[in-house]
């Protein structure tokens, strides 16, 4: 009788595994299928894969310009169906160093009739990055992810594709967002929102010809307007004057004022990232802007142009990909009032370190944010790098930088954790305002 009881406890045990397992093999197999079949998971991980855009120009132009269009066909072909695209349009060069120093060039499309490309929201215009300079291919990406994190308003999203043009390989690129406004873009008022650049690339100095420039009064920064994209002389005045407010406003660093004018959490939110990626264009400034819609308040954004960060070296900038040799540069310095230890950036962006409350909401939201740049932000940029490490091998092959490119994302990665600890010291010991 034992024996039998021994022998039917070992077949219920044998019977208990063999449930158990079975059991998890097809949950495992409901989780793939529901991964599978969910069309919003399929497309967070699709975001990540490289597709493919080929390119043909009418009677095989190449692409000399980036002022003039020349008439193309556009295919873009990814592993979800429903992203691929076939259709026609225009495309021209487009960036200023970018376009006239590097071999590799970037382009600007603009398509017959709007679309959706590889799950972005339709639109005519898109931007194709070459990300030559940047031999991570991640600068851009790891800004807009932040970006996102933050919940910064009109972040751009980033595809990474492989681009053939009259059927010659050009490697590997960033598509993205043209910034501009629009319904699925800068979503502000056609004809009464305002869309600036401070740039001095397209500032009255260096494109002086353009009736859509000016030198702001109070800081003298180079301002470009882009959205309305056609201005009258007393919609120019009204801009001029409108900023200039904004200007007197943070000069004079009175919280009060400068809270019902500008959105500040935002503004924080744009210069610390500035700081994050020691993104040095702040000083000329380049491929700074903000927005203000009818009845706004003016708002810092999109983010645009990071590959100049990183503590990239400029003395190699015709022929160099160097960065990350230090950690320790300072955009704002260890004062922003006073410019201590960092580069002499205008006073617009450093005037609100005056206020004592302004400071104080920078140092919190600093804390607040600091933990997540590399537990959250990092990887989810890296994603996109463990998904391109194919493509990027023969985007070397073809465009050759001697240099590692895995190397330089890790030390990239490196770079980044010692730069967020370097400045959550840094900041803590900003001085504490003067009013």
């Amino acid at each position: 009788m034992s024996q039998y009881l021994h022998i039917n406890r070992n077949f219920k045990s044998l019977f208990s595994l063999v449930f158990i397992i079975v059991i998890g093999l097809v949950f495992t197999r409901c989780n793939e299928v529901d991964l599978n079949d969910d069309p919003v998971e399929k497309s967070e991980v699709e975001k990540y894969k490289v597709a493919t855009v080929n390119i043909v120009t009418a009677n095989n132009a190449e692409i000399v310009s980036k002022e003039d269009y020349t008439d193309c066909s556009v295919e873009v072909r990814s592993g979800n169906e429903k992203w691929n695209f076939l259709g026609t349009g225009r495309i021209r060069g487009r960036g200023n160093s970018t376009w006239l120093w590097y071999p590799k060039k970037p382009f600007r499309i603009k398509l017959d009739e709007k679309a959706s490309v590889l799950g972005l929201n339709e639109n005519k215009d898109w931007i194709l990055l070459a990300d030559y300079r940047d031999p991570t291919h991640l600068m851009n990406t790891f800004v807009f992810t932040v970006g996102q994190q933050l919940e910064m308003p009109y972040v751009n999203n980033i595809r990474y594709v492989e681009v053939n043009l009259n059927g010659e390989y050009l490697g590997l690129y960033s598509l993205t967002e043209q910034v501009e406004e629009g319904k699925n873009r800068v979503a502000i008022d056609e004809e009464n929102g305002y869309l600036l650049s401070l740039d001095v690339d397209d500032g009255p100095e260096l494109a002086p010809e353009e009736s859509d420039n000016f030198w702001s009064s109070v800081y003298h920064m180079p301002v470009c307007i882009k959205n309305p994209a056609i201005i009258s002389g007393d919609q120019l005045t009204q801009i001029k004057a409108e900023f200039a407010t904004l200007e007197t406003a943070i000069k004079n660093a009175n919280y009060s004022e400068v809270e019902q004018l500008l959105d500040i959490p935002t503004f924080i939110d744009f210069m610390l990232i500035q700081e994050l990626v020691y993104n040095v264009e702040v000083a000329a400034p380049r491929s700074m802007y903000l927005f203000k819609d009818v009845d706004g308040k003016w708002t810092m954004g999109p983010l645009w142009d990071f590959d100049a960060g990183f503590d990239f070296d400029w003395g190699t900038m015709y022929t160099g990909h160097n960065y990350f040799m230090n950690h320790r540069e300072l955009v704002l310095g260890t004062s922003p009032v006073n410019h201590t230890g960092g580069y002499i950036v205008p006073n617009f962006f450093t005037d609100l370190f005056k206020s004592k409350q302004f400071v104080a909401e920078y140092k919190t939201r600093w804390l607040a944010i600091e933990d997540k740049i590399m537990t959250e932000c990092w990887p989810a940029t890296y994603a996109y790098a463990e998904q391109f490490a194919d493509a990027m091998k023969r985007d070397a092959e073809r465009w050759p930088i001697n240099k590692d490119n895995e190397n330089e994302i890790q030390r990239m990665r490196q770079w980044l954790i010692t730069r967020v600890n370097y400045l959550g010291v840094v900041i803590n010991n900003y001085p504490d305002g003067l009013n």
